[in-house]
């Protein structure tokens, strides 16, 4: 990754943190913040609003879309990108060799209990069982823990970034 700018990619399920984190982290880096979400058809958000799960072809175009995003800023500008990219598959579209990628790890009943105080988001907690259903973790990323705080996560990949020392677990 010789660019001279940096993208990284937030992954994980449903209320793991991902816009948090990737808002506080793009300020932080001057970077441009993708937030996947807002790139599903409204055929999606419906159907997620509805609570029926997205399956891989309604997931196809959303991902399209937020590669061609990412391909059109990230040489550029620096890049924050959130995406559950729950499965190997997802993150092949997305190119996710050419990015750092960040899994934010968190139990399920964790992801229940934030889902269930989150405000105005079209993705109902009943569907959380069927993100965890699907989870494939990664193992070449930075993985980030629920018990660290959001200062605390963003003061770990700011150090990283820092100090250009993307050393990722397996």
């Amino acid at each position: 990754m010789s660019n001279k700018f940096i993208t990284i990619l937030i992954m994980g399920v449903a209320g793991s943190g991902k816009t948090t984190i990737a808002k506080m982290l793009s300020k932080k880096i001057n970077a441009f913040l993708i937030e996947a979400d807002d790139y599903h058809s409204k055929n999606n958000i419906n159907k997620m609003s509805s609570g029926i799960p997205l399956n891989d072809a309604d997931r196809y175009d959303w991902l399209v879309k937020i590669r061609e995003e990412i391909k059109k800023r990230k040489s550029i500008q620096n890049l924050v990108v959130t995406c559950s990219a729950l499965k190997e598959k997802y993150r092949l579209i997305l190119n996710v060799d050419e990015y750092h990628l960040v899994y934010l790890k968190i139990s399920k009943s964790t992801a229940k209990v934030r889902m269930k105080n989150r405000k105005d988001h079209f993705m109902p907690y009943s569907l959380v069982d069927s993100q965890f259903a699907i989870l494939e973790e990664p193992d070449v990323c930075i993985t980030l823990d629920e018990l660290l705080t959001p200062d605390e996560m963003l003061t770990h990949l700011t150090s990283i970034i820092d100090n250009n020392e993307f050393s990722y677990e397996k």
